[in-house]
């Protein structure tokens, strides 16, 4: 599936049906009916109708996505517009600020498989809709934990130079957030070889885990990266990064920022290298971010936010602080326990 979101820009009538044309490329590229595909495309061109008619403009972003063995397309609107007054209202058939038929929040909801709206008066507005090859149960267990990320590379890029990458099994949950040094081709080169020893590595603690990966990506232009593992019998976090990466550890009970080593992974990693180590408590989730955000964020901004799906809150952290100068990225893992 893919790491990173493509971005569209919706500011222009005259744009949408290459818009369109772009994101059916992508659904079709897995197995989705055609009835699927129809669906698909009316949720892009109800998407980009509001952010034009209601917002101004704004963005839409879609990637391939894989949850729970289903694979799917995840497609976002997100805009600075006046925001939406009352969610509930809106997304009832027949309502609208315009003079419209007010079909748009309503035939996304009843199109998309996951539908979630976040709105702030004189905010803006973001809405996330995914939709998968079949429709998904409606009732399961919930995951061990809840992990997110929104990757996006430098406006004009095709090539993105920032990655995530998880792996999760029955004992650990492993989070790495890289970011190549620059942007464009080699930077991206750089993040995949390094996602690649991630994933082969059988280390268990975050300084060994950077020390292969610097290991295998030496021939790269480098890049620098956080680590993050989770025990599930011991129910703790473990920590290491080098490079300029952001990452905060909020909760009910505790709110750290977690500072990492000067360095480039593939150039010159420290030598001693130390894992900071804390408790997790209920409610507690990790946010890392790449530098194509301004560091001073703050995930207290968003109120209720944290009711909605995990994106929600790394789409808003990208909206409001996102430099648009570089590559930039936002992960967050939740565990439910």
């Amino acid at each position: 599936m893919a790491n990173a979101h493509v971005v569209f820009k919706a500011n222009d009538r005259s744009y949408f049906a290459i818009l369109k044309k772009e994101i059916r490329a992508m659904a079709l590229t897995l197995e989705f009916s055609e009835r699927r595909i129809s669906e698909i495309d009316i949720i892009v061109a109800e998407m980009a109708t509001n952010l034009v008619k209601h917002a101004g403009g704004g963005q839409i972003l879609a990637k391939l996505i894989r949850e729970n063995e289903l694979d799917g397309i995840e497609i976002i609107s997100m805009d600075n517009g006046p925001g939406i007054n009352d969610i509930n209202k809106m997304v009832r058939d027949g309502e609208t600020t315009k003079n419209s038929l007010g079909l748009g929040l309503g035939a996304m909801q009843r199109l998309s498989d996951t539908f979630q709206v976040y709105s702030q008066k004189n905010w803006g507005t973001i809405i996330l809709c995914r939709k998968y090859l079949k429709e998904p149960p409606r009732h399961g267990k919930p995951p061990l934990a809840e992990i997110r990320s929104v990757v996006i590379p430098k406006p004009g890029e095709i090539k993105c130079g920032d990655s995530f990458f998880h792996i999760a099994n029955k004992n650990h949950i492993k989070l790495f957030l890289a970011d190549g040094l620059g942007h464009g081709a080699e930077a991206a080169r750089a993040v995949q070889e390094a996602g690649i020893a991630f994933a082969i590595c059988q280390e268990l603690h975050p300084p060994d885990i950077l020390r292969f990966i610097n290991s295998a990506v030496r021939k790269t232009r480098g890049l620098v990266g956080m680590v993050a593992v989770y025990d599930i019998a011991k129910k703790t976090w473990e920590i290491c990064g080098v490079g300029n990466i952001t990452t905060k550890i909020n909760g009910p009970a505790t709110n750290k920022n977690y500072m990492s080593y000067n360095g480039i992974i593939g150039l010159n990693v420290p030598r001693s290298l130390h894992t900071q180590t804390f408790m997790h408590e209920k409610g507690q989730y990790i946010i890392m971010s790449s530098d194509g955000l301004r560091s001073r964020w703050d995930p207290l901004k968003y109120p209720g936010i944290l009711r909605y799906d995990l994106s929600m809150l790394a789409l808003s952290l990208l909206k409001d602080f996102s430099r648009n100068t570089d590559d930039a990225s936002v992960a967050i893992c939740k565990i439910n326990n």
